[in-house]
C-alpha cells in the first residue's frame, strides 16, 4: 500500500519532536507514519481554513503538530508540518492556529520567489 502524503518538517516542528522524550517523539512519529495510510481524525484531523493537526495522546499528555497541504505538484502531495505544541486545553488556542496560517503563507510566498 502506497502512503498517502509525503511529510517534511519545517523547522520548528522538527526542534518540537527532537526535543522531547524519546518514548514521546516515536509515540509521535508512529501516529504520524500510521496517518499516511488511514483516514482517521484521531491521528490527522482538519482545523481551520487551510491548517491540520497531527494528534498523538501519550502519557497522560496531548501532542499537537500543526500542518498544511502543499498539492502543487500532482505527484507529490506533501503536508508541512509548522510546529508542535503540549495542548493543556480541550480547544486548540486559535493563536497557535494562526501561527500554522502566518508559517503556511510565509512558505508559499519564499517558494514563489
Amino acid at each position: 500500500m502506497r502512503p498517502k502524503f509525503e511529510l517534511i518538517f519545517l523547522r520548528e516542528a522538527l526542534d518540537f519532536v527532537k526535543n522531547l522524550d524519546e518514548k514521546d517523539s516515536r509515540k509521535i512519529l508512529y501516529n504520524i507514519d500510521k496517518a499516511k495510510y488511514t483516514n482517521d481524525p484521531k491521528l490527522f484531523k482538519k482545523l481551520d481554513g487551510e491548517i491540520w493537526e497531527f494528534r498523538t495522546r501519550f502519557n497522560s499528555l496531548q501532542y499537537r503538530l500543526f500542518a498544511f497541504w502543499d498539492k502543487r505538484n500532482a505527484k507529490d502531495i506533501l503536508v508541512i508540518a509548522t510546529h508542535g505544541i503540549v495542548k493543556k486545553t480541550q480547544k486548540t488556542a486559535k493563536k497557535e492556529i494562526d501561527k500554522a496560517e502566518k508559517i503556511r503563507e510565509k512558505y508559499f510566498d519564499n517558494d514563489n520567489k
